[in-house]
């Protein structure tokens, strides 16, 4: 097959196995999991093909027509460079170990059929995403990967939370897909084609004549999909889903496509200076302020939500300063070493029968229960605090090296061979560089936080004995640790694959965001120890428990229940966690997110409710009046035309007479007043 060939079979599969699982999965339940499988791994391995064809190369090009528009013509078109064949390939590895592993985790779920396919058919709109040439077709792709977060983070659809969380998900990324679409038609606009390898050409020739404009109502969507300031608060809540969704979701799909998005048009974003120091404020106050909100949460999978939304703000940050091979690389590492922590946070939740940290800070043994789950997770969280050798520590470098380079000036825009659009803005790179230093420290924290409080409680029980774990779950994390410890060292050979700039850590951001990591560990680690006895003397409430449940069941269990057995977190202090200790008042405001989700109340779900009360009233009192009214008019007057059909011929010559009578007197008047 040519490579174009093997291109097109990779989005192809995994939506033809969702549809056919879709068809079978009633009928022939026996085909679910293959179908759900089978199809995604050939995938992944097509993908590793075409990545290797590729090699780091002249980008494939292949496109053609799908409807003549009589204007900027709409092409099925591929655009494979290095960046495309390397995210494709993470798309498929953590899509397919999602699926091997949700066999074990949603064994017993009666809903998997359905789950199954759409978990396909998202890793299938995400591949369109990566592999697409034309931002019509990519449209496509981004607006159906919205669609399936709504169904599979509401797949526990007889839980609130649930329900609210695949609403709030849904919304607010259709709040930034309406100025992305716009901004999509304005580029077109102005470039006169939705092809990317035209836009990039006409950003070349300095063709863009509203750069500012476009890049703002661009960054607009990608707020929303990648859940970055102010449009990442449905990111947290989507926890409700099932862990493997999440996973997926964080790891290789829909958060990553905003980045992937900017990281394909940069040089439009780089245009426009003001584009890119917007950006870097936004990822600043996306990393540092998702951290501390990390460090305050009770839910283990919240923790990871608000690392997912700050990590991201450190591939933006990495975009804002014009570097997209970093923020690739970090893509890359985050994809592996966050897909594990959400598959292990699946492991311990079953294993705890709960997903809050204040309770398996009380209960002993949990690491020994889940040793698998154990020593990958532990692996996976120096990756994310950034402790070398691990992956995290070799990308995140790369990030704070690009900020590094552009505060003092050294960072030029340049792409592909495209002319020189100027320098970074310092202000930017400073921007980054401050946050992202910051972030490394608060990242380290909670980290180390959620590390001791889930497998070194100290409290009165043990930690419940479920048996081991399914074995295709314990494969999937030791899959995924292979990533997480050793990609870092293709650090050296990836510039071939992005635009040439050096990825090797730099000696100063290095020894920084090292020793800040270290110290945000050693400091949480230091108020835990402080803590920690107060855990054997502070029960918090029962553990929810389920041992002969399956592992979906003890998460939608421990989901259902977590409120009502351990109250709000911030409402009901926990003198054992090191977070509130070291946090002060900062701890209630950032448990809830400061408050962001009050201020968007008041702002506009208020002021949209009260217009939909006003609309309704209108519609009811006013609308429906005058159209009862006419009913009722015409009502009245068939009764009084009813009342005069008596049946009496004697009453109807009679009327017809006075009738005649009446008649000849007008006409008589008529003519004596003509006459006069």
């Amino acid at each position: 097959m040519t490579t174009t060939t093997t291109a097109v079979l990779v989005p192809l599969l995994p939506f033809l196995g969702a549809a056919f699982g879709l068809l079978l999965g009633r009928r022939a339940p026996g085909f679910v999991r293959p179908l759900a499988v089978l199809p995604t791994l050939a995938a992944a391995a097509l993908a590793v093909v075409v990545a290797v064809r590729q090699g780091g190369g002249a980008a494939v090009d292949a496109a053609t027509e799908l409807t003549p528009t009589g204007s900027v013509p709409i092409e099925l078109a591929l655009h494979i460079d290095g960046f495309a064949a390397l995210v494709a390939v993470l798309v498929g590895t953590v899509a397919t170990c999602v699926h091997i592993y949700s066999t074990g985790y949603l064994r017993d779920d009666p809903r998997y059929a359905s789950y199954a396919a759409l978990v396909s058919l998202f890793t299938s709109a995400m591949l369109l995403v990566v592999y697409s040439g034309d931002l019509m077709v990519l449209l496509v792709g981004w607006e159906i990967m919205g669609i399936c977060s709504y169904f599979l983070v509401g797949h526990y659809w007889e839980t609130e939370a649930a329900r609210s969380a695949s609403l709030k998900a849904f919304l607010v990324t259709k709040l930034g897909d309406v100025p992305f679409l716009f901004g999509l038609f304005a580029l077109a606009a102005d470039a006169g084609t939705f092809r990317i390898t035209g836009i990039l050409n006409a950003v070349a020739g300095g063709e863009l004549h509203h750069p500012t404009l476009v890049a703002l109502l661009l960054l607009a969507g990608v707020a929303g999909k990648s859940a970055q300031f102010p449009l990442h608060t449905w990111l947290p809540d989507a926890m409700a889903g099932p862990t493997p969704v999440s996973a997926l979701i964080h790891a290789a799909t829909m958060v990553a496509a905003g980045v992937y998005f900017i990281a394909r048009l940069l040089p439009v974003f780089a245009a426009s200076a003001a584009a890119l120091v917007v950006l870097a404020v936004m990822a600043a106050v996306t990393m540092v302020g998702s951290a501390l909100a990390a460090l305050a949460q009770d839910d283990i999978k919240r923790v990871l939500a608000y690392s997912t939304v700050g990590q991201l703000g450190y591939m933006t940050g990495a975009l804002a300063v014009g570097d997209r091979g970093a923020a690739v690389f970090h893509l890359l590492s985050h994809g592996a070493f966050k897909a594990l922590l959400f598959l292990g946070a699946g492991v311990i939740i079953h294993a705890a029968g709960t997903n809050s940290l204040a309770a398996m800070s009380r209960m002993r043994g949990l690491s020994k229960r889940i040793p698998d789950a154990f020593w990958t997770v532990t692996v996976a969280l120096l990756a994310l605090a950034a402790i070398p050798p691990f992956a995290g520590f070799f990308s995140k470098e790369a990030v704070l090296g690009a900020a590094e380079h552009a505060a003092v000036g050294e960072a030029h825009l340049a792409f592909g061979g495209a002319h020189d659009l100027g320098s970074v803005p310092t202000a930017a790179g400073w921007t980054v560089l401050i946050a992202g230093l910051v972030t490394a420290l608060l990242t380290a924290a909670y980290a180390t936080r959620l590390w001791l409080l889930a497998f070194f409680g100290r409290g009165p029980q043990e930690a419940p004995d479920h048996g081991k774990q399914p074995l295709v779950m314990n494969a999937v994390l030791w899959v995924l640790f292979l990533p997480t410890a050793a990609f870092g060292i293709a650090a050296p050979a990836l510039p071939d694959w992005f635009d040439g700039n050096e990825l090797t850590p730099t000696l100063v951001t290095s020894v920084l965001g090292t020793g800040l990591a270290l110290a945000g560990a050693l400091i949480m680690y230091g108020a835990w120890r402080h803590t920690t006895a107060v855990a054997a003397r502070a029960p918090l409430g029962a553990v929810a428990v389920d041992p002969d449940a399956s592992p979906a069941v003890s998460e939608e269990e421990a989901i259902a229940t977590h409120a009502a057995a351990y109250g709000d977190n911030a409402g009901a202090p926990d003198p054992a966690d090191p977070g509130r200790l070291l946090l002060g008042p900062l701890h209630a405001p950032a448990t809830r997110g400061f408050h962001l989700d009050a201020v968007y109340t008041a702002l506009f779900v208020r002021p949209v409710r009260a217009a939909a009360r006003l609309v309704r009233f209108l519609d009811r009192e006013v609308v429906d009046t005058y159209v009862h009214g006419a009913g009722t008019g015409a009502r009245w007057l068939g009764t009084a035309v009813r009342r005069a059909q008596t049946g009496n011929v004697q009453t109807y010559l009679g009327a017809l007479l006075a009738g005649s009578l009446v008649l000849a007197v007008a006409a008589v008047l008529v003519a004596t007043g003509t006459g006069a």
